[in-house]
Order: C-alpha cells, then sequence, then structure tokens
C-alpha cells in the first residue's frame, strides 16, 4: 500500500513544531467564500509562502456524461492564445507557512473522491511537520441577519477542547444531515488524537456571493484564538462598505426588508435568552 505521503510534493520543510494549521476548502462550505476567503487573506497579510501541495490526480473527478454546461462545472479551465495553449488549471490544494508565528496554512478543493486518502495525506504531513493543533473555518447559510454580528458555531475532536474555544463566544454545532468533507476530517483527525476546532459561520441564507462582513468576523475571532496580531483595517472597511451596499438594496424591498426585521428580532430575542441563561442581564433570570 503506498503512503498517502507520496501524494504530496515538498519543496521546503519550515520548523513548525508544536505549531498550529489552518484549513480552508472551496465548496460544500465556503459560502460567501468565507473558507477561502479568510485563509488567503491571512496568507496575504501574513506573508505566507507556500511548500507543499498535494497531487489532484485521484481526488477529483474532471468530467462525466451529460450536457456541456453540466460537466463545465467540473472541467479544468484552460487558456490557449495563438493556438497555443498557456495553462491548464487543476483542482489545487497548496501548503503555505508563517513559520516566525508557527502556523500553516492551507487551501485546496474539498475532493470528489477517495475522502480517507485525501484526509490521511493533511494529516500524515501535519504529524510530520509537529502541527499541534489544526483549525478549519468554513460557512453555512443561515437565519442570521446581515446588521448582526455572525454567530460561529463549534465542533472539536475531543471534549476537552469544547470549553477552552467557548470562551470565544462560538456555539456548539447541533446538527443531523448531509455532511461535508470537513466533519469527516474532523472525525479523521480525533482518531489519531489531533486536537482540531470546525468554525462554522452562519450567513445570510437571503445573501449571495462574497460576504465580507462574515470574512472579517471570522479573521477577527480566529486571531484571537491564534493569539496572532492580525491587521483588520482592510477587512473592516471591506465590511462596512458591503454592509451599506446590502442594506442600500433591500431599503426599496419591502418584503425583503420585513423579512429582515423578523429576523433581526428573532436574533435578538436569542441574544437576549443565552444572556440570561448565562445570568449576565440582571431582572431576566428564570423564576
Amino acid at each position: 500500500m503506498h503512503s498517502p505521503m507520496n501524494k504530496i510534493r515538498i519543496d521546503s520543510r519550515p520548523d513548525l513544531s508544536d505549531g498550529r494549521l489552518v484549513l480552508a476548502f472551496t465548496g460544500w462550505m465556503d459560502g460567501g467564500e468565507v473558507s477561502t476567503g479568510t485563509v488567503t487573506g491571512l496568507i496575504d497579510e501574513l506573508g505566507a509562502r507556500a511548500f507543499a501541495e498535494i497531487d489532484p490526480e485521484g481526488f477529483y473527478v474532471c468530467s462525466f456524461p451529460g450536457d456541456p454546461e453540466t460537466t463545465a462545472l467540473v472541467r479544468p479551465h484552460i487558456k490557449v492564445r495563438d493556438g497555443l495553449v498557456e495553462s491548464v488549471e487543476l483542482p489545487s490544494s497548496r501548503f503555505y507557512c508563517a513559520e516566525d508565528r508557527k502556523l500553516a496554512l492551507f487551501v485546496g478543493k474539498e475532493p470528489h473522491l477517495n475522502w480517507r486518502q485525501f484526509a490521511d495525506c493533511v494529516l500524515e504531513f501535519a504529524v510530520e511537520l509537529g502541527i499541534a493543533s489544526i483549525y478549519f473555518v468554513g460557512s453555512f447559510a443561515g437565519s442570521v441577519p446581515h446588521t448582526r454580528e455572525p454567530r460561529l458555531h463549534l465542533l472539536v475532536s475531543h471534549p476537552s477542547l469544547r470549553e477552552p474555544l467557548l470562551r470565544f463566544g462560538l456555539r456548539p454545532t447541533n446538527y443531523e444531515g448531509p455532511g461535508s468533507f470537513m466533519t469527516y476530517f474532523n472525525t479523521r483527525a480525533s482518531e489519531r488524537d489531533l486536537a482540531m476546532a470546525n468554525i462554522a459561520v452562519e450567513i445570510p441564507a437571503y445573501l449571495g456571493g462574497r460576504n465580507p462582513f462574515s470574512i472579517e468576523a471570522v479573521t477577527r475571532r480566529l486571531a484571537s484564538m491564534l493569539e496572532i496580531e492580525v491587521d483588520l483595517s482592510r477587512l473592516r472597511q471591506a465590511s462596512n462598505q458591503w454592509e451599506a451596499k446590502v442594506s442600500e438594496a433591500v431599503d426599496g424591498e419591502s418584503e425583503m426588508s420585513g423579512h429582515i426585521r423578523e429576523l433581526e428580532k428573532q436574533y435578538d430575542d436569542d441574544l437576549l435568552e443565552s444572556m440570561s441563561k448565562d445570568n449576565l442581564v440582571p431582572g431576566l433570570d428564570d423564576p
């Protein structure tokens, strides 16, 4: 049996002993581009360099029978100029590092096939690098309005990890339904006794496209967890501009405005109830 490490092309081996690894994946949990937007933003902000890549062969579907519009969703993007092929873009999964912060970052595409082998590639490499803890950041569509601080939800590989992370304002996840590769990945990390946390932000279900508001919220919270300094000024500017643009767009839509007001009420009632249970709001305790 071939070692999963044979699927990784390594350019250099940084010193990341007792370090952290942050994962991002396109696909199921990248709504609003929160997963990839957060981690690529950190790569740029920290000046992280690429140092390894997973061979995509065997992990992705690049073609299947069907109409051209459907099959185009999985086919590689190519560029041809003057009768010559300039590039063929196969799915990429790359590791980056900010060695001075003992931090590795990974941006990849959720694999279509061979989940176990892909997970083993990442996990064995993490062990070899000396990584002590792993974080995944993602998103899901929910009932939070765009005018409120996004709610962040938490899934951990071991119960002992839950309480320390809940102090950052995360909520334990409760869910049953179709699953992502990253939930499966968490169980594989657990089998190896690797500390792992999946952090998923709830984004407005009524909006599409990139969500800078949620990207800023996740980046801010993650930076606190990792105890790293990150300049959030550009993210905050993009977040404020996005919120103003969305609010302006929905102001003239009476039905949508009413829907958002109802979501705001539900959000605020839920927040008050949560604060009451934590004994943070005098006079609202249960009798």
